[in-house]
């Protein structure tokens, strides 16, 4: 009876996202371009990213440091790179009921899952070595 119901919320949980299909770059760009999306991992908000003209963006943890950057597509797949890390990190976006869904394609074995909404809020670039 366990197994059943492991197996039932398994499917559930999976559910959404079979259903979902991967969105192009020209999908991706016309849903993000001019938006702040707010990115959160286990209910519990991760960061935040600017998507500005041109496939640039720039993302903050909501630390008040920002790294810019730019994507691309590559295979399917959003690729990001960063002025700090220019290796590029991978990502397959969707569109889910509450807003995007983004799966961390780069590292095969991780399973992370992040959803997007556009909440209207700002994020705030505090700019390198600011202090005393």
């Amino acid at each position: 009876m366990k197994y059943i119901a492991f197996l039932l919320l398994t499917l559930f949980q999976a559910a959404p996202l079979v259903a979902q299909s991967v969105m192009s770059a020209e999908e991706f760009d016309a849903y993000t371009r001019g938006k702040t999306l707010f990115y959160a991992q286990s209910g519990q908000t991760y960061g935040a990213e600017r998507y500005l003209e041109n496939r640039r963006v720039e993302w903050s943890f909501l630390d008040g440091e920002c790294k810019r950057g730019s994507w691309y597509e590559d295979n399917g797949l959003i690729c990001f790179t960063y002025d700090d890390t220019p290796d590029p990190q991978c990502w397959s976006f969707s569109k889910g009921a509450r807003g995007l869904i983004a799966q961390f394609e780069t590292n095969p074995d991780t399973t992370e899952l992040y959803e997007a909404q556009d909440t209207d809020k700002e994020f705030t670039c505090l700019g390198p070595d600011v202090g005393v």
